[in-house]
């Protein structure tokens, strides 16, 4: 048996049992960075530390104060959160309770949140600040099961009989233990591998989302997994800042604990900018949309400094691409990364210019990002490769605990998610779809046996819903969601993912694009264009001073786009071109249902909200 498979099988039931572990390994360690505002309100934010021994302290008395609440094995406390170290510390009191967490986005509505306090039972609700606390005082009479919310950030809050802070429950649980002492350790010790853990709620595209129960087991599988890849060290800074009620947030957690580095912690999405160069992360994970995002800042910051730097510009992302196919293809002949003389001169030169500082901007030590969630544009993934930010795509899915596949390191290949974690299995149907089988695979959707049925054979093979190819060496390649695939009227599949992807690395004013034509006689698309990056163009071509749907309901704006649509077509299928486009009044948001908080197309709602747009684009046409 090998070193990988015995850390594997020798995992102990729960990461509450490695935790434990880790804090008698390295109790004066550091293990987690916050920031912390100024007291005037102003200037930047100052960051703290806990080691682990700290950190077990806010632990046990949380997971001291909800036993005292009464919260047995396996009952669910749901937390409801934007990511921040309290996120973290709650989730494991809740598991070294015996507890179960339930996620709830913090951008989710009251009735949505209703619904899934509802449907999960949860006992107590930790709910971040006031807003959330709102949500459930609103829907209380519907909620008979919540006998309590901890609130983390009290201010505003009046607490009473219902409510209490979090620091009141840490203090009632460190008084708790006074008198208990052996109880955190009992607790964790009586936890078996499949009692519950973590009940996660996908944002489904239609109808109610469904719990997705992952058992203790999951987790412990995923840290020690993850450990085995050798892609992080215990001498690693994480910067963390994916939501945690997402699946990919949340196992980032368990492979911290298994490893023992460092994560900095803070979900504000409008900070990343500022905290890099602070954090100096050696290694983050992220949604595509951030490299996306990152890419047509540093594009359209090019543009500003007039024609002559733009050109510059467009010159290295092209040497970063080409590089990047080269070393990589060598990579994969020879085992060496190397590069014919002329093109590594070219890039020398290009890594001065450009590179250099793009590095800088990530904190300059930065060895790898892993992105996950939904298909990175390839030429976008190939100018960071070649501009030596490595992104290591993955892949998985809430119900097969975040992480099943992702890059090797150094072999890795752009365009791919990779090889399997050690100890995961996976195998392509004969209709395309990627069926997994594993340690990581949840128990089922809760209460909903019907529709576990549907997805979980009875041998443990469960059906993604995603289409792709293995190579002979075993790297994945996602091609798209099987119920995605578009059927044009001329019987013609088109994978609109694959499309929105190349015009995303085409386009550097796009934030979402739609492809829509099943069943329709040629593709059209939804366009979204960047706010703060359209608005820098129009400024730079007369339309300055007028709101974001002013400027893409402009003739020039939209011709603009039309050129880019044409650059799109040019390089595809006659039946894959976008034959005609709409620009949307805004962005597509959260809020409005139409991306999940994860950033992921939700595709039925956007065709359903814009349903006019598409009409119009096929009114009149003659039917194939």
């Amino acid at each position: 048996m090998s070193d990988t498979q015995t850390l594997i099988e020798n995992r102990p039931p729960s990461v509450a049992a490695l935790f434990l572990e880790r804090v008698a390994a390295t109790p004066d360690a550091e293990a987690y960075r916050y920031p912390v505002p100024p007291a005037a309100g102003e200037g930047p934010d100052d960051w703290a530390s806990l080691s682990w021994a700290q950190a077990a302290e806010r632990v046990y008395a949380i997971a001291a104060g909800l036993i005292e609440l009464g919260i047995e094995p396996e009952q669910r406390v749901a937390l409801a959160s934007s990511t921040r170290v309290e996120w973290i510390l709650a989730d494991l009191g809740i598991m070294c309770a015996g507890g179960a967490t339930t996620t709830i986005y913090p951008q989710t509505n009251a009735d949505e949140s209703a619904f899934i306090l509802s449907d999960s039972e949860s006992r107590v609700l930790v709910a971040e600040d006031a807003a959330q606390l709102a949500k459930a005082v609103a829907k209380r009479p519907e909620l008979p099961a919540l006998a309590k919310v901890v609130v983390i950030d009290p201010a505003g809050v009046e607490p009473g009989d219902w409510v209490i802070s979090l620091a009141e429950l840490e203090k009632r649980g460190a008084a708790y233990l006074e008198q208990h002492p052996q109880l955190i350790k009992e607790r964790v010790g009586a936890i078996t591998r499949e009692q519950l853990a973590t009940l996660i709620y996908t944002s489904g595209t239609t109808g109610r989302p469904k719990g997705v129960r992952l058992p203790h087991d999951n987790w412990s599988y995923m840290a020690k997994a993850i450990a085995a890849t050798g892609l992080v060290t215990i001498d690693d800074v994480q910067y963390l800042w994916l939501p945690l009620a997402h699946v990919f947030g949340k196992v980032l957690t368990s492979g911290q604990i298994e490893v023992g580095h460092v994560t900095a912690v803070d979900g504000r999405a409008d900070k990343i900018i500022e905290n890099l160069p602070v954090v100096r992360p050696t290694y983050m994970a992220a949604v595509p949309r951030i490299f996306e995002k990152v890419y047509n800042g540093v594009a359209a910051k090019a543009r500003e400094g007039g024609a002559a730097k733009y050109k510059v510009f467009q010159w290295a992302a092209e040497v970063a691409r080409e590089y990047a196919k080269v070393t990589q293809d060598n990579f994969r002949r020879t085992g060496v990364a190397s590069a014919p003389f002329g093109l590594a001169a070219k890039h020398k030169v290009a890594d001065t210019l450009v590179y250099a500082k793009l590095r800088d901007a990530f904190g300059g030590r930065l060895r790898a990002c892993v992105s996950g969630a939904s298909a990175l544009a390839p030429e976008i993934g190939y100018f960071f490769a070649g501009a030596g930010i490595h992104i290591l795509e993955g892949y998985g899915l809430t119900e097969t605990s975040a992480a099943s596949f992702v890059n090797p390191g150094e072999a890795y290949r752009t365009g791919t998610v990779g090889k399997p974690l050690p100890g995961t299995e996976v195998r392509i149907a004969d209709d395309g779809e990627i069926l997994l089988r594993g340690p990581g695979i949840m128990q089922g959707y809760h209460q909903q046996p019907e529709k576990t049925a549907e997805v979980l054979e009875s041998d443990g093979w469960f059906h993604t819903g995603d289409i792709g190819e293995l190579s002979p060496d075993g790297y994945l390649r996602i091609t798209d969601r099987k119920k995605d695939l578009i059927k044009t009227s001329g019987g013609k599949y088109v994978a609109p993912a694959e499309v929105e992807g190349q015009f995303k690395a085409v386009c550097p004013y796009v934030s979402n694009i739609l492809v829509h034509g099943a069943d329709r006689n040629y593709c059209t698309a939804l366009i979204a264009l960047d706010e703060p990056a359209i608005l820098q163009w129009a400024k730079e071509n007369g339309l300055e001073g007028r709101s974001y749907a002013e400027v893409v309901a402009a003739p020039q704006t939209v011709e603009m786009v039309d050129g880019y649509v044409r650059q799109l077509n040019a390089g595809l299928q006659r039946w894959q071109t976008i034959k005609k486009f709409r620009l949307l009044p805004r962005d597509l948001d959260v809020e409005h249902g139409e991306i999940t908080p994860s950033l992921k197309l939700k595709r039925p709602v956007v065709e359903r909200t814009y349903k006019d747009l598409i009409d119009e684009m096929y009114a009149g046409a003659r039917e194939a």
